[in-house]
Formats: structure tokens, C-alpha cells, sequence
């Protein structure tokens, strides 16, 4: 693996990020990329979506909303999607989307950054917990709200 960049999602790079693919399985915990490329659009000022590059290649792509005023206190800070090509996963590049993403938090004085997911077998769990992030609550649907502090 060449050494990992983030990049601002672009008109260059979304086509590569809609194109990743998953393993089987994880379809089901997640919407289409465009659902999420939509909050940039909505709040400009506070959403963060950026693609991972190993080289010249997208990889990953990472999507937050930081939002200190957000009403609901688990959407002031929050990663809202992470994806990592199929081929790619297990090679760092998830953590590595987490690292930049706590990084910008902290740059933006937040204390912790909160990622909301449905629990279920072969879904995100066991992923957000080995990079740091513990359960903290339930949403109205019956989602894992999980924390990590700063």
C-alpha cells in the first residue's frame, strides 16, 4: 500500500467512491453513498466528506457532520458513514479514515465524535469497537449510539 491521503470528496472522486464495492453482507447496514453526499448540500458549514487515496486510487471514503448548536447532543459530532472497498478492507484503511476524522474533531474543539449504526451480524460493530468507539445508548429505532472520547 502506497502511503494513505485524504482528499475532499470532489466531482473527480465521487464516481470512484460510488463504484466501490462491499463484501457480502454489508449492503444491508448501508444507504447509497448519495444519501450521504446529499448532507453536504443541506449543511455546507459543518459536514466533512473526504476520500481515502492510496495513491492515485480511491479506497475510502469518510463522511462526518460537526455541529456543536445540533439539538440532539449524538448528532453534534458525528461520523455519519465510513466505507472501505471490499478489496481493501482489513489493510488499515478504515482506521486510518478514524484517525483523520478524531483529528479534524479536535481541530474543531469537539470532545468526542459519536457514529450511530444498526447492530447485526456481519455489520460495523466489531469494527467500531476495535478502533476505540463503546456504546453509549440506543436511538428511538433501536441503533447503537457508540462514543468515543477525545
Amino acid at each position: 500500500m502506497a502511503e494513505l491521503r485524504l482528499e475532499e470528496l470532489s466531482a473527480s472522486t465521487i464516481v470512484a467512491v460510488n463504484n466501490m464495492s462491499l463484501k457480502p453482507g454489508q449492503e444491508e447496514f448501508l444507504s447509497p453513498v448519495s444519501y450521504g453526499v446529499a448532507a453536504t448540500v443541506v449543511n455546507p458549514q459543518t459536514s466533512w466528506q473526504r476520500v481515502v487515496l492510496d495513491g492515485d486510487e480511491v479506497v475510502g471514503f469518510v463522511s462526518a457532520n460537526f455541529d456543536p448548536d445540533f439539538p440532539q447532543e449524538h448528532f453534534r459530532s458525528v461520523l455519519w458513514r465510513i466505507n472501505v472497498n471490499a478489496d481493501e478492507q482489513g489493510r488499515g484503511v478504515g482506521r486510518f479514515a478514524v484517525d483523520e476524522l478524531l483529528a479534524e474533531a479536535r481541530r474543531r474543539g469537539m470532545d468526542h465524535v459519536d457514529v450511530i449504526y444498526e447492530a447485526g451480524q456481519g455489520g460495523p460493530q466489531a469494527f467500531f469497537d476495535r478502533v476505540g468507539f463503546t456504546p453509549v445508548g440506543e436511538t428511538e429505532y433501536g441503533e447503537v449510539i457508540a462514543e468515543i472520547g477525545l
